[in-house]
Parts: structure tokens; sequence; C-alpha cells
């Protein structure tokens, strides 16, 4: 079905991706802790969900060479 690494790469961080923001993990950053005035779980979901499109990008960029 996906015979292109790529796309195996794509759908193995898509997989991550819903399992990082499953319920037990995001449970994890509700905390009453601030990071640079920002509260833990905002900031935790904003470094994770811009990791996943960082990874995203440059798995889509390496799949061309």
């Amino acid at each position: 079905m996906f015979d292109d690494l790529g796309a195996q790469r794509l759908v193995a961080l898509f997989l991550a991706g819903a399992f990082f923001f499953n319920f037990p993990l995001i449970a994890l950053w509700d905390r009453d802790i601030a990071v640079f005035g920002v509260p833990l779980f905002p900031a935790g979901l904003f470094i994770v969900w811009g990791a996943v499109i960082a990874l995203a990008a440059w798995v889509l960029e390496r799949s061309h060479d």
C-alpha cells in the first residue's frame, strides 16, 4: 500500500502524533507550572504540535532526494 519510504514515515509520524495528543499523555502536562509566563499545558501542546509539523516538513523534503 505504502511502497514509498516517505509515505511510511508520514504514517508513523501521524501515529506518533495521535499517541502524543491522546488523553493519558496530555493529562501529564496539566500542572500549575509556567514556562516563560505561559502555563505548561498550552506550551506543551504548542511545542509538540510544532515538532510534528517540523518533522512532517523534514520527511517531505527528504523524500524527494
